[in-house]
């Protein structure tokens, strides 16, 4: 497609007016979603009229706001200014112009409902921004793929003068590194415990306290409670806790195998120029471009289940607009279910060669006293002074307290001897977890700064910490020795000051 072809305005595919109809109407959905509940239970004492009406007026109003999007809805690409356009907006018309030299990453994605009308949603990141600077929702495949290409070549030609270049398209060269079916299976079941435990624990918080507004005016509840009494009794205790744990780990696994094969579906990495192009997912499919300029950090997460049968994840964060860690650890792309082989591959596309571990840094042992304090003698104190204080039938499960004891005590000398700092002349590797062992690699070049710091009380026993800030995100590491740290940051200033590498 030649560039003069986004030159002129244009619109998207007029089809995916049903894509922005569907995203509104789920606006609303999720907006409105504890009323349409009480209606689901006062179904039968309803006005069936008033309701069929009201639905009606609904699906009309957002057809019409929908319609107004895809009609008000233009791009284009500005030679003169070097701006790629937008105009939006129903109500509040807005027009959106992006620098070309500011032009991150241009992904393209496709959601359940983009796949069945057969269009594609076009994201631009851009510098400077926290989140997607505009999303194209309904453009076809091909188009996709042209404008993307023509996107990012304007972006390097603008940001170092080059002659504009045809665009090429290299979306038939052949996948160099594929996730097999099975290796999603093995990671699906050895990993994101915590995560998917968290999601579980919220949506039977949230089934339970809806069920009780419902229910607050009756006695269902308190019915409910004096059932589950006479069940789990002293006796049973024991026998319940191990059907609910047997229970809750079952979910979990379920839980973790779905997603990660709806996620991560057909994973695909394929060498497009300097850049590699990972393409993925079952119902929602997306596109991303890994520029190895921009990797700001690598992390590789393995625990034992996985190392046996020869899998890890891999989480790579490139420079972005983030303010918070926890929006860059959103940002980061994650390749799930390498093997050994396939894991060096990438390593050498990225670095050049495998990064190798070098002079190694330990915590003090303080690091352990907060967690031991918070963790074991805070829970044993108040259960204790519960019991002997308020209610001594407490102590009827007391046999629940070792158990956790030694998960905890376990938890904790892992994780204090997996704490480690790896430093050499090219690799930063901060490696920590108890379970997952993570290790992340920064190249000292794209350090954008640094912070060490020293509570007073530790000024005694030469300890400290010093946070590594990327435009991907920061990396710490807490009470090493001071004198040590000081050191290495000297290096790493020295090595940012000299280098001739850019950062990006």
């Amino acid at each position: 497609m030649n560039k003069s072809e986004f030159n002129q305005p244009q619109r998207q595919s007029l089809i995916g007016v049903l894509v922005m109809f569907a995203d509104t109407l789920r606006k609303i959905v999720r907006a409105l979603w504890p009323l349409l509940l009480v209606w689901v239970f006062k179904f039968n004492e309803m006005n069936k009229l008033f309701l069929v009406l009201t639905l009606i007026g609904v699906v009309s109003i957002v057809g019409i706001i929908a319609y107004l999007q895809y009609l008000n809805f233009t791009f284009f690409i500005d030679d003169q200014n070097d701006e790629f356009v937008i105009n939006k907006g129903v109500l509040n018309k807005s027009k959106i112009a992006i620098q070309l030299h500011k032009i991150q990453q241009v992904n393209i994605n496709q959601s359940l409902i983009q796949k069945i009308i057969g269009v594609h949603a076009l994201d631009i990141d851009t510098a400077g921004s926290s989140k997607k600077e505009v999303s194209i929702r309904a453009i076809s495949h091909d188009l996709a793929i042209a404008l993307r290409e023509k996107l990012l070549a304007e972006s390097r030609r603008v940001s170092v003068n080059e002659e504009p270049s045809d665009v090429t398209s290299t979306e038939t060269e052949r996948p160099f590194i594929a996730i097999g079916f099975l290796s999603l299976v093995k990671i699906g079941i050895t990993s994101n415990y915590v995560r998917s435990f968290g999601l579980l624990l919220a949506f039977f918080f949230t089934l339970f306290e809806n069920i009780q507004n419902l229910a607050q005016n009756s006695n269902a509840i308190d019915k409910v409670d004096a059932e589950i009494e006479n069940y789990i009794n002293q006796n049973m205790a024991m026998y319940s806790l191990m059907i609910l744990l047997l229970v809750v780990f079952f979910l979990i696994l379920v839980i973790n195998l779905f997603r990660t094969i709806i996620r991560y579906f057909d994973f695909k990495i394929t060498k497009q120029n300097s850049s590699l192009l990972l393409s993925y997912g079952l119902l929602n499919t997306k596109n991303t471009i890994i520029k190895p300029g921009k990797v700001q950090i690598v992390a590789l997460s393995q625990n034992w289940l996985q190392k046996k049968m020869n899998v890890l994840n891999f989480k790579i964060k490139q420079a972005s607009g983030s303010e918070t860690e926890k929006e860059n650890k959103k940002a980061a792309i994650e390749i799930p279910g390498c093997d050994e082989v396939e894991k060096e591959a990438i390593l050498k596309l990225l670095f050049g060669q495998i990064p190798e571990k070098g002079v190694m840094l330990k915590p003090n042992f303080r690091k352990l006293l907060f967690p031991t304090l918070f963790l074991i003698v805070l829970p044993v104190f108040v259960i204790f002074g519960y019991g002997f204080s308020t209610d001594d039938k407490i102590f009827d499960y007391i046999f629940f307290l070792p158990v956790y004891l030694v998960f905890v005590v376990l938890l904790l000398y892992f994780g204090f001897r997996n704490y480690r700092l790896f430093v050499n002349q090219q690799y930063i590797i901060k490696q920590s977890g108890a379970w997952d062992i993570d290790n992340e690699i920064i190249e000292p070049h794209k350090i954008q700064a640094i912070r060490v710091s020293q509570f007073f009380w530790h000024k005694r026993a030469n300890i400290g910490s010093v946070t590594i800030t990327t435009a991907g995100g920061d990396l710490s590491f807490h009470l090493g020795n001071f004198t040590k740290i000081k050191e290495l940051v000297n290096l790493w200033l020295y090595q940012v000051e000299t280098t001739k590498e850019n950062w990006m």
